[in-house]
């Protein structure tokens, strides 16, 4: 790379050269001075000017003074004519800032393709150009209308140029070498000409190799191999093309290929801080791109027959070369400030493009002598102007009235150089090379044919052998296979009748149990023989009652008659007192005593019968026939009161009454008992009726069921006759068999049978659900927890399936654990050594501890370590599975973590991948993503701190083994544990060493959820530990 004072373009923009105040002229005086010449010459040899109607503008017209100084060319069609557009730069901010008060020099008129160029505000120069491009034309637009009929010839054989010219700071290098990193829109025309190139040629069989020079100070450099400089220009005597043998020819590959080389080639380019422009570039750029593409075979209509014979077979390549020529800015030393080595720049820059107008000149004029060994710029651009080659030229103007001089030379370069007519010329020769290492090919294809068919003969001799030895050895085998087989079936033969008295013991025994069924019947029946003594013996009850109560009336009755008897006794008892009133003064004063005392009895007597009274009332009401002859008796009672005058009298009648009390107390009582007892008798008999009621469809479905078993054992027998008729054919079909009549077998009681419709009926979940809801509704959660502690094995699994379909539903768990499920589950897995309970129990025990609360308990009371013991003790895939999902949903619980590590459970959960079933190892990946997630939420919210307990059982290492894995599920748990174990910073050690962060990153990128990816990146660029890592990792 060059070390010149100037700096290169990169270096240029970090640190910037101080230019001095003091400018030098002369050597920009001397290119104006070649180029006022050449327009005299120009306008010496114009036509009559042309006059155009002023264009609207906001500006001031152009006045009538106005004169055309081009001419219409009408040699548009003329491919060679070097075509010629201009492109005005907009106004930049000292632009704005300098020329403020004055308008632009320049008028654009884009649809008559056509500029004026004011000298003052009174008259104006116009010109005529290929194509005017306004200053918002985009980059598009410039390079379909300039270079991309350049390129298109250069893809048909034909050489190409495209050549901008300007004023430094008018944008040629934006025009040509823009990149267009951030926005594609603003590509030059070199990155869009390769782009076009390469989408048009096939890299299989064409080729397409680019060199990028620059002209510095008349020294020719590799922009691609900086240390190659003074490279020499060689010219081929006979055909007169220029060549570069010390330039490097690179290959190109694809685009990306090539805007790197173009941005490496940018960055040796010589570029310097100027009054004019920031980054002005010091050197002539040029990219050589040469095209050598194949021809397909074709015959030419001017060729003759025998040519064609010899013609045709050779192959046909095009070779074609475009340059790209971005050339430095021409400038005035005045203008530039430049001084030093930047002066010694623009020397050299001035005097080439000095020469170059000179050659323009000559061939605008049709000199017989062209100027080109004047200048190495000159020499390289020998073929574009006026050789074979089709040129496009791009000039850049500025709208500055300050650099109107500068513009105006610029106008007349492209007028001149619109003069110039190439003569295209198609390259085409016959590729000899390729023909030669195709001839190579087949002789080498043809040599290894005759080498294969040899060799294939010899294997084919030697396969033949043995096969026939493989035949012979084959044959001896099934010989003694055919012997083998032949006492094999003998053997299963014999197993197989042994297998059918087995069948037909197990039938005597069903037969038993039918048997045993009957019997039950019959039991049954005789209960309902009791209940109908029953119910007799209370209609017995009833006739007692009826018998009692009448009973209690005949004695109601009696006590009435015996009532009426006081009445007349005391009705005679006044009688006399009345005669004892008349003859007997003497006793008036006893008598008043006595009746003094009398009326005292009569009193307490008064509140006697009132009493009776009440419960005689009381028994009236509950006794509607005696209504009637109660109220006489208080009648008769309330008369006899008072009649008792007589204290003998009296007195008797006192003794009565009390005893009659008794009596009817006594009474109240009996029917008072009487009334309960037939209260309790009709509760009794209502109860027994419901009973019997239960009893008979209980009865009723016993019946329906022993049918139904009768007539599938019936079917069974049959098939077992039809199975031991073919058993010779197939034992295992016969075993299939055997297996299915064993499982339609089992179950002999009504619950159990009721227990088991919801195993062997293969219906809708809903169905299922509805059937164990009604199946708990009839015999109660209760009863069905019992029947866990069954002795039968098969009431047993009939009833923890239906517990587990009753936990599956977040309204049951509750009643199943306050009824003891939860201890009688637990208790199965502690003792029980049936796989079908063991698989079911652990499931109905994940389903519970899907709930917080029941966690705790499944915990406290050793859950964790009799799954883990379960779990070691069997390889069935499906109990495994269960375990494996009780554990996972235990691994939810935070506050649980320390517990089921310290009870084996994380060790047990991960010894259960050993069974490799997917569904098993999906479970394990989601209980360790709960657990990291609980671990993580953990840590963010201050409860837990230091390395996870995750890593002590080598969970790790598991992860990063099988986060690769097939299913989705497991591989996205999986990325989520990761994720999650990654926010603990205590961890960031164990990741960098088992090569988890390297598995993080590429989850990053890779995983297909995107809250996954985002989770990743969020744990990369938080950790200090893992970007240091990773920035060791980049060095």
């Amino acid at each position: 790379m060059a070390t010149t004072s100037s700096g290169l373009r990169p270096a240029q923009r970090a640190e910037r050269q101080r230019v001095s105040q003091q400018g030098l002229i002369h050597g920009g005086n001397s290119l104006t001075r070649s180029l006022n010449n050449g327009q005299n010459s120009l306008r010496s040899n114009d036509t009559k000017p042309l006059h155009f109607p002023p264009a609207p503008t906001s500006r001031r017209s152009v006045t009538p003074n106005s004169r055309s100084h081009s001419r219409d060319f009408d040699d548009d069609n003329d491919p060679g004519r070097v075509r010629v557009a201009v492109r005005l730069r907009p106004r930049n901010a000292e632009d704005l800032l300098s020329d403020a008060d004055f308008a632009d020099c320049v008028e654009l008129q884009p649809e008559l393709k056509r500029l004026k160029l004011r000298k003052n505000n009174w008259s104006s120069e116009s010109y005529k150009f290929d194509e005017v491009f306004t200053g918002t034309a985009s980059q598009k637009r410039v390079y379909e209308v300039v270079a991309k009929p350049v390129v298109e010839s250069v893809l048909s054989g034909y050489n190409g140029t495209v050549m901008a010219y300007g004023q430094t700071g008018t944008g040629k290098t934006f025009t040509l070498g823009r990149l267009g990193k951030d926005d594609a829109s603003e590509r030059g025309i070199m990155v869009r000409a390769l782009e076009d190139i390469v989408a048009n040629v096939s890299l299989a069989s064409d080729t397409v190799e680019i060199s990028y020079l620059q002209l510095y100070m008349e020294s020719i450099q590799d922009l691609l191999a900086p240390e190659k400089t003074n490279i020499t220009i060689n010219e081929d005597p006979k055909t007169g093309e220029v060549s570069l043998p010390g330039a490097v020819t690179v290959k190109v590959q694809d685009l990306d290929h090539f805007l790197e080389l173009l941005q490496i080639g940018e960055g040796n380019r010589h570029a310097a801080n100027t009054k004019l422009n920031t980054e002005s570039s010091r050197s002539h750029a040029i990219l050589m791109v040469y095209i050598r593409r194949s021809v397909p075979e074709k015959v030419e209509d001017d060729i003759n027959s025998q040519d064609r014979k010899t013609k045709s077979k050779l192959p046909l390549v095009r070779k074609s070369k475009l340059l790209i020529v971005d050339l430095a800015g021409s400038e005035r030393l005045d203008k530039s400030g430049s001084e030093g080595l930047l002066l010694e720049e623009a020397k050299f820059i001035n005097l080439s493009l000095t020469s170059l107008g000179k050659c323009i000149n000559a061939l605008a004029e049709n000199s017989p002598h062209i100027p080109t060994r004047d200048s190495k710029l000159t020499r390289l651009l020998r073929d574009s102007f006026g050789g074979s080659a089709r040129t496009s030229l791009i000039i850049t103007i500025g709208p500055s009235s300050r650099h109107h001089a500068e513009t105006t030379s610029t106008i007349m370069f492209g007028q001149r150089a619109m003069k110039i007519v190439n003569v295209v010329k198609l390259k085409e020769e016959f590729d000899y090379e390729s023909l030669c290492r195709k001839l190579e090919t087949q002789v080498d294809h043809l040599t290894a044919e005759i080498d294969r068919q040899q060799k294939l003969r010899e294997s084919e001799k030697y396969d033949l052998e043995k096969r026939l030895r493989d035949c012979h050895d084959s044959f001896n085998e099934t010989r003694k296979n055919l012997v083998t087989r032949s006492e094999l079936l003998e053997q299963k033969n014999t197993r197989l009748e042994l297998v059918i008295e087995e069948a037909l013991a197990e039938l005597n025994c069903q037969k038993d149990q039918n048997s045993l069924l009957e019997d039950k019947i019959a039991d049954l029946e005789m209960s309902l023989k009791q209940n109908k003594q029953n119910q007799l013996e209370n209609s017995t009850y009833q006739k007692v009652l009826a018998d009692t109560t009448q009973m209690y009336e005949k004695k109601i009755a009696e006590l009435m008659k015996q009532l009426e008897v006081e009445r007349a006794k005391s009705e005679s008892a006044e009688e006399q007192l009345d005669a004892m009133k008349k003859l007997s003064d003497e006793h008036k004063k006893l008598i008043q005593h006595h009746e003094m005392e009398n009326s005292k009895y009569q009193m307490a007597l008064a509140d006697t019968t009132q009493m009776y009274e009440m419960k005689i009332t009381e028994l009236t009401k509950q006794l509607e026939d005696g209504h009637t002859r109660f109220e006489g008796a208080q009648e008769q009672l309330d008369l006899a009161n008072m009649l008792l005058a007589d204290y003998q009298n009296s007195t008797q009648g006192q003794d009565e009454t009390s005893e009659l009390r008794l009596k009817l107390e006594e009474m109240y009582r009996l029917h008072e008992s009487t009334v309960n007892e037939l209260q309790s008798l009709k509760a009794e008999f209502k109860d027994q009726i419901q009973e019997k009621e239960a009893i008979s469809e209980k009865l009723y479905a016993v019946q329906e069921k022993l049918s139904a078993e009768e007539k599938r054992r019936k079917a069974i027998e049959h098939e077992l006759v039809n199975l031991k008729k073919g058993a010779p054919e197939g034992d295992k079909h016969f075993e299939d068999k055997k297996s299915y009549m064993k499982e339609n077998i089992r179950g002999t009681s009504v619950f159990s049978a009721s227990l088991n419709k919801s195993g062997t009926l293969r219906v809708t979940q809903s169905a299922q659900r509805a059937t164990i809801a009604k199946i708990c509704e009839e015999v109660g959660l209760q009863k069905i927890i019992q029947l866990l502690t069954s002795e039968d094995s098969d009431v047993q699994i009939h009833a923890v399936k239906v517990i587990a379909n009753l936990a599956a539903e977040d309204v049951k768990q509750e009643s199943i654990v306050e009824e003891g499920g939860l201890d009688a589950l637990l208790t199965m897995l502690r003792s029980s050594q049936n796989a079908t309970i063991l698989r079911v129990a652990s499931g109905a025990i994940a389903n519970l501890a899907m709930n917080e609360m029941n966690q705790g308990l499944i915990m406290s009371r050793g859950g964790a370590k009799l799954l883990a013991k379960t779990a070691s003790g069997t390889d069935d895939p499906q109990t495994l599975r269960m375990v494996a999902g009780a554990l996972a949903n235990l691994c939810g619980n935070e506050k649980l973590h320390t517990m089921l590590k310290e009870d084996g459970g994380i060790k047990a959960m991960l010894g259960m991948v050993r069974s490799g079933n997917s569904d098993v190892v999906a479970q394990v990946a989601r209980g360790l993503a709960n657990f990291a997630k609980c671990e993580s939420r953990a840590m963010v919210q201050g409860h837990r701190k230091g390395r996870s307990l995750l890593m002590e059982d080598h969970a790790l290492e598991w992860l990063i083994d099988n986060c690769n894995t097939t299913s989705a599920s497991t591989r996205r748990h999986i990325e989520l544990a990761l994720s999650h174990l990654a926010q603990n910073e205590d961890n960031a050690r164990d990741f960098i060493s088992s090569g988890a962060l390297q598995e993080l990153q590429r989850i990053s990128n890779e995983s297909s959820r995107e809250d996954i990816r985002n989770l990743a990146k969020k744990m990369l660029k938080s950790n200090p530990v893992f970007q240091g890592e990773m920035r060791l990792g980049q060095q």
